[in-house]
């Protein structure tokens, strides 16, 4: 299962009481003050990692504590430090805290950590407020607590390109056609109701990571059907592939649903309606009579497109039949290599 969010509450240990003791050994008189510190409490941190693609694995355990230090001893011994307690989350994991509703950290690459609870400082042993005036002192101080924090974690995935598409445009009929995930694929709306990530194979020894994000709805970008919860996770692509169903048994019409999904993407944000696209019409070999759906697919593109710095391409694929799908991937390999040297240059 999937799950993109999550709020967790982090607790650090306690640090250990300091000692108040006096040396006491045969043949020693008056061996003076010998009480040790306490321990550090244990922190809490969080680690990105690769190994995870959803949060629900952390947000099955509300709480997340470390442990506390040890007190002090005598003869000077210092107590244990508490154990820090390490959580791992999905690479793309923001951290917010719950209270301000600040962004704390973005956890964006592999083994990034956040230290979101530090441990409580260990308190002092007796030996610490001996002085030439006070030679046995006989007080110590008590550790100090832990901090204590809730925080909100919400998961942007990480893929090269993004699939979009109102529901049944075929971006689950796609992924499984040149990966190997297996989305649920039905002919009914919003089949797909998690993000599915697959890897493509792209010539003899390229790939791409490829993510079909649910079907998005007229009004997605002000929170209507699936909303801004999978509006999201598009951010992270380089490049995004726009599906659109051109054949006759179309649920939308093709021109229509191209604009619907358009304007929604501008709605949610500039920048990634900026982002390199390639409109994708789909079931298209497979139909005889799709060529009229696919021309008014491309008059709409192209009347957007002299309105934009960057106008889109029309691509028609048949997932059934393969047709268009090399060709299509290379291209989009392409951009998402022209985004990355753009990005390092930048």
């Amino acid at each position: 299962m999937f799950r993109d969010e999550a709020s967790i509450e982090v607790i650090a240990g306690k640090g250990g009481d300091g000692m108040s003791s006096f040396r006491r050994e045969k043949y020693v008189i008056k061996g003076g003050p010998d009480g040790g510190d306490g321990g550090d409490g244990g922190s809490v941190l969080l680690v990105a990692s690769s190994e995870l693609n959803s949060l629900l694995k952390v947000g099955r355990s509300y709480r997340y504590s470390a442990d506390k230090g040890q007190p002090g001893g005598s003869r000077k011994c210092t107590g244990g430090r508490g154990q820090s307690r390490r959580v791992a989350v999905p690479v793309g994991t923001q951290v917010f805290d719950a209270d301000e509703g600040t962004l704390l950290f973005d956890l964006a690459h592999e083994g990034d950590e956040l230290l979101v609870a530090k441990g409580g400082q260990g308190g002092k042993g007796n030996v610490r407020f001996a002085n030439s005036v006070r030679q046995a002192p006989n007080h110590c101080t008590p550790g100090k607590d832990g901090e204590r924090r809730s925080l909100n974690l919400v998961l942007k995935i990480f893929a090269e390109v993004g699939l979009l598409g109102l529901p049944n445009a075929g971006k689950s009929t796609f992924l499984s056609r040149v990966t190997e995930a297996r989305p649920k694929i039905a002919d009914y709306p919003f089949t797909t109701l998690d993000p599915q990530v697959g890897i493509a194979k792209v010539g003899d020894y390229d790939t791409l990571v490829l993510a079909d994000l649910p079907g998005l709805i007229e009004g997605a970008a002000e929170g209507a059907g699936l909303g801004h919860q999978f509006l999201r996770h598009v951010e992270r692509c380089r490049v995004l592939l726009h599906l659109v169903d051109v054949s006759t048994g179309a649920t939308d019409e093709p021109a229509q649903a191209w604009r619907t999904l358009d304007r929604e993407l501008l709605n949610y944000s500039a920048d990634l309606h900026a982002k390199p696209r390639i409109t994708v019409a789909t079931k298209h070999f497979e139909d005889e009579g799709s060529a009229e759906g696919l021309e008014a697919l491309r008059r709409a593109v192209a009347e957007a497109g002299e309105k934009r710095e960057h106008p889109g391409r029309v691509h028609p694929i048949s997932s059934v039949t393969g047709e268009g799908l090399s060709e299509l991937l290379s291209l989009a390999q392409t951009l998402v290599r022209d985004e990355v040297d753009r990005a390092q240059g930048a």
